[in-house]
């Protein structure tokens, strides 16, 4: 059973009331020591579950969670389909492809990532970029960047590159030579290892279930 934000509202409410009645038996409503003791019931109640719901909240936003995937996941085809129960698009997993023609280990995947990610806050990708919500609006938001049709459509031709994974590594140390908008992106000097690292990142990013952000991506069928 699914516990929603609105059931947690009425039952730590109802648990309030009720632990206050009793609490405050024999006092009359209008006395100031019932509406202490009511005070003090719902501050402790509410603390409490504030404190349930960030464990909770930790416990599902961690890596290798059901809705943030272990770093292998970089090794699997992406998909992106719309789920009728979730009224939302969410991240579907294909059979194991690898990433540039390698098969990562989990720990030489969170490696990788992990230097993706410092790659990214090396460069200050946020100050144009969007990632998880967080960042500007200059450049296309980086979420599900993995999943952008324009990799295969655009940069693989351009690039002459083999793989979406290459052409994403070639567009990322030479931007100024593959211009796909009217923005252009400046080039960050990056070397082969910081790309590979950065599109890593962007892959296993791709796949987190971030309820349907950010929105107006295309289908994305993977192979089971």
């Amino acid at each position: 059973m699914n516990v929603g934000w609105l059931e947690v509202v009425l039952i730590t409410l109802l648990i309030s009331v009720v632990v206050s009645l009793v609490l405050a038996r024999g006092r009359h409503w209008l006395e100031p020591g019932f509406w202490k003791v009511a005070a003090v019931i719902t501050s402790s109640v509410m603390t409490i579950t504030l404190v349930l719901l960030t464990v909770d909240t930790s416990r599902k936003i961690s890596m290798g969670s059901k809705r943030v995937p272990s770093p292998s996941v970089i090794n699997r085809e992406i998909g992106y389909v719309y789920s009728p129960d979730r009224r939302a698009m969410v991240p579907t997993l294909g059979k194991e492809v690898g990433l540039f023609g390698k098969v990562w280990s989990e720990e030489e995947a969170e490696k990788l990532i992990t230097k993706g990610k410092l790659v990214i806050q090396s460069r200050n990708c946020m100050d144009c970029h969007t990632l998880l919500g967080n960042g500007a609006y200059y450049a296309p938001d980086l979420t599900k960047a993995w999943l952008d049709p324009k990799w295969e459509k655009q940069l693989i031709p351009m690039t002459g590159a083999n793989t979406k994974e290459e052409a994403m590594k070639a567009f990322l140390m030479n931007p100024d030579k593959y211009p796909t908008w009217v923005r252009r992106m400046p080039n960050l000097r990056l070397s082969e290892d910081e790309a590979v690292a950065v599109v890593a990142y962007l892959k296993w990013m791709s796949a987190i279930d971030t309820n349907g952000f950010p929105a107006n991506f295309p289908e994305v069928k993977v192979s089971q």
